[in-house]
């Protein structure tokens, strides 16, 4: 994947991934390592310059961005929207809007305008917008990093409930938080220089010797997060 032409950026290279439905997969690496631009393949909103990217058609897929982007419109038409343009009716939407609300604790906001919101309410919101769409992947591009402790912790609970709650769902999502991704992940993908360097199951990238004596560039990432 490369920006830019022939003498652009090399976002990701010789990258192949087969993600199965049910999994959570939490990308890390350094700042620039190709975690975003991942997850905008996997997404469909940039095409690979080669290979090619299998994945279910984008109406069954959801994102959530570092920063979310809001209409200038209420919170719960920010919610209502998504519904109507797949072809709702306004006040089922509406109404089915009201609640996804509910289940991110926002039905007292629905009224609000949503660019009014705090950050960690409008990462909420996001994932109301998400779960009101029912997506059978959600991709999440660092949702937490800018927020407070508290409004992260809201925010990881949600991601957990979402997963707990529709099994089949697949997560995908990028984390400087390593704490957070031993929480939620059950699988990580650790890229540099946008290659693939280590692929394993939660447990083994975060305990034992295979990170160290397998995944060198990997085991002394996490030893510096971790510090």
């Amino acid at each position: 994947m490369r920006f830019g032409g022939e003498r652009g950026v090399q976002a990701l290279s010789c990258v192949t991934l087969t993600i199965q439905p049910g999994e959570r997969v939490a990308l890390v690496g350094a700042n620039g390592c190709g975690k975003s631009t991942l997850l905008r393949v996997l997404h469909g909103l940039v095409s690979p310059s080669q290979g090619q990217r299998q994945s279910p058609p984008p109406s069954s897929q959801a994102m959530l961005f570092q920063k979310p982007y809001l209409m200038r419109l209420s919170v719960q038409a920010n919610v209502a929207l998504g519904l109507w343009l797949r072809g709702t009716p306004w006040a089922q939407a509406k109404a089915q809007a009201l609640q996804a609300l509910a289940r991110v604790g926002m039905t007292a906001l629905a009224a609000r305008a949503a660019r009014t919101l705090s950050g960690g309410q409008q990462q909420r919101l996001a994932m109301a917008r998400a779960w009101a769409l029912a997506p059978q992947v959600l991709l999440l591009d660092e949702p937490t990093a800018s927020l407070d402790p508290h409004a992260k912790r809201e925010v990881e609970a949600l991601m957990h409930e979402f997963a707990q709650h529709s099994p089949a769902v697949t997560l995908v999502f990028a984390s400087h938080n390593l704490g957070q991704v031993k929480r939620l992940a059950s699988r990580v993908i650790y890229l540099e220089g946008g290659r693939v360097l280590a692929d394993l199951p939660v447990n083994e990238f975060f305990g034992g010797n295979v990170l160290q004596v397998q995944y060198p560039e990997a085991h002394f990432f996490v030893k510096g997060e971790t510090l």
